[in-house]
């Protein structure tokens, strides 16, 4: 049976859905997403020039955000969540969830770390490796599952992020709005929205019913995540001499 835009898989193995959808940048405005008076964040990602980290399912995120603490993550993606190393799965700043697209989905696991504020913009403006960052944790992860040495990781970034709370009449659970904007001015936006597992296929038809309803519906094209966007866009600027 179709679960609106999304059909995420029911396990109980993972506690947490995080429901995601590109849109156009039009379409945050016509649900009266407010960016403007959002949260305001700079986003980079780490990897080599060849992308090591992705082909192994690493993804490293570090962001800082206006007025608050900034982090750093490590995520698995895809993952198996019984196939995890238990100093990991029992690691208290360790979290696992599916991401949905409309088109596929992904069990990830994210290890993350707070940052102090202000911490990742005195990196960047003393020209530290943003890798410098990273627990020790967060380290062995990475030496985990790709080896690949820190000092060979380039900085893909930064994006520029507005991100905004939505509540539509139509849905008992609000939705948020992130934009994110390149050096070029090109614009990727997306609504996403997290439940419990247990909800989730109730969540996704309500969420779609509420989009289609403000005429927002996934077109055919193959749905491309946020951190895909931002290496693309980055890359060719890594590699040349």
């Amino acid at each position: 049976m179709t679960r609106g835009f999304w059909q995420p898989p029911m396990t109980g193995q993972v506690p947490k859905v995080e429901l995601k959808v590109a849109v156009s940048d039009r379409d945050l405005r016509s649900l009266g997403a407010d960016l403007d008076r959002g949260l305001s964040r700079r986003v980079y990602f780490l990897d080599t020039v060849d992308l090591a980290l992705q082909q192994h399912g690493l993804i490293v995120r570090v962001r800082s955000t206006k007025g608050r603490a900034g982090d750093a993550v490590v995520k698995l993606r895809p993952v198996l969540p019984k196939a995890l190393p238990g100093w990991l799965r029992n690691d208290d700043g360790f979290a696992v969830e599916i991401d949905a697209l409309p088109d596929n989905y992904a069990c990830s696991g994210a290890l993350k770390r707070r940052l102090a504020r202000h911490e990742v913009e005195r990196a960047v403006a003393a020209g530290k490796p943003l890798a410098r960052l990273l627990s020790s944790r967060q380290r062995r992860l990475l030496t985990a599952y790709a080896n690949v040495p820190l000092d060979t990781l380039l900085t893909f970034g930064p994006v520029q992020v507005k991100r905004a709370r939505i509540d539509l009449a139509a849905c008992d659970h609000p939705l948020v709005a992130e934009q994110w904007t390149f050096p070029d001015g090109s614009i990727v936006a997306e609504i996403s929205t997290r439940c419990a597992s247990g909800r989730a296929a109730e969540v996704a038809d309500e969420t779609s019913s509420a989009l289609r309803a403000h005429g927002i519906v996934p077109d055919d094209e193959p749905q491309v995540t946020k951190t895909e966007a931002t290496l693309r866009h980055f890359r060719p600027l890594s590699v040349n001499p």
